[in-house]
C-alpha cells in the first residue's frame, strides 16, 4: 500500500519558515519553485498512490493519531510513557521538554553544610526536604497537575512525554521531587521513569 503525504503550498512555506532547513529541491531559485519543482516529480507516485493524505491541517499529534486509527489492527493504544528529568537551571534547560516545573522557591540543601556534597537520592537530604511543608505541597500539585493532563495525553495519542523538574544545580531539589512523582504517577498506574541530568556535576 502507498500512502502519499501532501500539504498546501502555504503550508509547506511557513513549514520550512518555522524549522529553518532549506527545501532539498531548492537549487537556488526559491522556496515557491522547489516546491512547485517537487510537486511535479512526484505526480506519478501520487497518482499510484492508495491513500492520500493532506496534513495542511494536521499537527504531528493528530495525523499520529489518524494513522493509528487507520492502520493499527490491534484493539490496545501504544501506551504513554513518562520519562521525569531533573537538571539544574545554570546547566542549561533541557531540550525537547514537553512540560517544566522549576522547584527553586523550595528550601536549598545546598546551603547545609551537612548536605551540600549529597545528592537528593541521599535518605538525610530527603528527610530534610521533607520536613519542609511547602516541598510536600508542591509535590502534591505537580501530581494532580500530572495525574489531570496525562490522560489527555494519552487520549491524543502520544507515546512518549518528557517531564523537566529544575533546581539551581540539579543535585538535591529537582531530583528528590522527580522521584517523589515518579513514585506517586507509577502508583496511580501511570509507565513512568526518572533520569538525573546533572546530579554528578
Amino acid at each position: 500500500m502507498i500512502v502519499f503525504f501532501e500539504s498546501s503550498d502555504e503550508v509547506l512555506r511557513t513549514r520550512f519558515s518555522e524549522t529553518r532547513r532549506p527545501h532539498p529541491a531548492d537549487d537556488g531559485g526559491g522556496l515557491r519553485k522547489a516546491i512547485k519543482g517537487e510537486r511535479k516529480a512526484l505526480q506519478h507516485i501520487r497518482a499510484m498512490s492508495d491513500l492520500i493524505l493532506d496534513t495542511s491541517d494536521l499537527t504531528v499529534h493528530s495525523l499520529r493519531r489518524l494513522l493509528l486509527e487507520r492502520f493499527d489492527s490491534s484493539d490496545k493504544a501504544t501506551p504513554l510513557k513518562v520519562q521525569i528529568l531533573s537538571f539544574g537551571h545554570k546547566f542549561g534547560n533541557p531540550r525537547d521538554l514537553d512540560l517544566m516545573f522549576d522547584v527553586r522557591h523550595l528550601p536549598n540543601p545546598y546551603f547545609e553544610p551537612a548536605l551540600r556534597e549529597l545528592t537528593g537520592e541521599d535518605p538525610t537530604v530527603i528527610k530534610y526536604l521533607r520536613n519542609n511543608s511547602d516541598v510536600g505541597e508542591t509535590i502534591k500539585r505537580f501530581h494532580e497537575v500530572m495525574e489531570y493532563l496525562l490522560p489527555f495525553y494519552v487520549q491524543e495519542g502520544k507515546s512518549y512525554l518528557t517531564v523537566g523538574i529544575g533546581c539551581t544545580g540539579g543535585r538535591h531539589r529537582s531530583v528528590m521531587v522527580a522521584n517523589e512523582l515518579k513514585r506517586l504517577l507509577k502508583k496511580s498506574g501511570f509507565n513512568v521513569s526518572a533520569a538525573h541530568r546533572d546530579v554528578q556535576k
